[in-house]
């Protein structure tokens, strides 16, 4: 799939002053804070992160020091999108656990503060890396050390006890790839402003080939490069970030998410598809794949062209809920009309996978 090259670096990164109805009643924010947050002190200052399609996201500054604050987006929502209590479920869950998220601080369910449901969690300052070529890396070990950081992490999720971490409530158990196939088809028929020859196929091939679920595992659901802080330094994740997603299910859903990126050409995003990779240091898929499996206990992983085909017109279906925002009026980002034009490549490309997996 074609992409128009980017700086993802430059585009996403850093914060804007919040106008209009992005900006946030700081007075009440403020109140809420200090009745709420531990160790708060007042005043506040915001500022929104520039990256971001789904769940806006604000810095707040204050005497008592820096923390993040994300909301659900004001205006009509999809059911079950953008769900920011699942995500301070997950953080609140895990942070004792010792796994790399931010410090949960607090969640609001009252519309009256700032419009919309938030959450407030910890500043964790590092890194943020946008594109997998790692164009500011000082060299192919950096960047190796960098991946196989990235992978070990999640196999650290889901070798995590969900039970221990107060999550055995976090999602059901079984059929995971049943019910989100379900689940985004849904989605998909909600926002839907066409009809796409290969979406429907898609929504006939993927329940009737699912595959067995041998395990069940805290699922993040958005795992890339991007969504995690590194360390300023070294090649160390020390903040998974974007719980939307975050479920109880099968642990392949994030690993074969993850690896997308290899059969995803770059287009200064996460794609390594076409890169030299040997040359920049990245691993290859095969070694990635062993390197999980080493981490979690298997001794090899599945034909993956299901899994990618169920990635991708997941992708599709999430592209198209953007699509039906910008349409609205509601989309919270400036690149949201960029993304919303990839929902046809994204279910060509899942349709070609089905067909590697077997579809006729």
């Amino acid at each position: 799939m074609a992409t128009t090259p980017m700086d993802a670096q430059k585009l996403f990164s850093g914060t804007v002053a919040p106008e209009g109805a992005d900006k946030l009643d700081e007075a009440k924010l403020t109140a809420w804070m200090e009745a709420n947050v531990e160790g708060f002190r007042g005043p506040l200052r915001q500022g929104k992160f520039a990256g971001g399609q789904s769940n806006p996201t604000y810095r707040i500054d204050s005497p008592s020091g820096s923390y993040v604050l994300r909301r659900k987006p004001f205006g009509p929502l999809l059911p079950s999108a953008h769900a920011v209590d699942r995500e301070f479920k997950a953080i609140a869950g895990l942070y004792p656990t010792g796994f790399p998220v931010a410090k949960p601080y607090g969640l609001c369910t009252d519309e009256n503060v700032i419009g919309s449901w938030f959450y407030i969690m910890g500043m964790v300052e590092g890194r943020t890396i946008w594109d997998g070529a790692m164009p500011d890396a000082s060299g192919p070990d950096e960047r190796r050390a960098t991946y196989y950081a990235m992978i070990d992490t999640l196999a650290a999720l889901h070798n995590v006890d969900f039970e221990k971490a107060g999550l055995s409530d976090y999602g059901k158990p079984g059929n995971y790839f049943g019910r989100q196939v379900d689940r985004w088809t849904k989605q998909y028929r909600l926002s839907e402003t066409e009809t796409m020859p290969e979406m429907e196929r898609l929504i006939e091939f993927l329940p009737a080939t699912l595959p067995e679920q041998t395990r069940t595992s805290i699922v993040h659901g958005d795992y890339r490069i991007d969504n995690m802080i590194f360390a300023a330094s070294e090649p160390k994740v020390i903040a998974v970030l974007d719980w939307e997603l975050g479920t109880l299910g099968d642990p392949l859903a994030d690993f074969t998410y993850v690896a997308l990126a290899w059969v995803t050409e770059n287009g200064g995003r996460s794609g390594v598809m076409d890169l030299d990779r040997k040359a920049l240091g990245i691993p290859e898929l095969d070694e990635v794949v062993a390197r999980y499996c080493a981490a979690t206990g298997r001794d090899g992983l599945p034909d993956l062209n299901w899994y990618f085909a169920y990635n991708f017109f997941r992708l599709a279906g999430i592209m198209q809920g953007i699509k039906k925002r910008v349409i609205d009026g509601t989309a919270s980002s400036a690149h949201a009309k960029n993304m919303s034009e990839r929902v046809t490549p994204l279910a060509e490309r899942a349709w070609n996978f089905a067909q590697a997996a077997g579809a006729q």
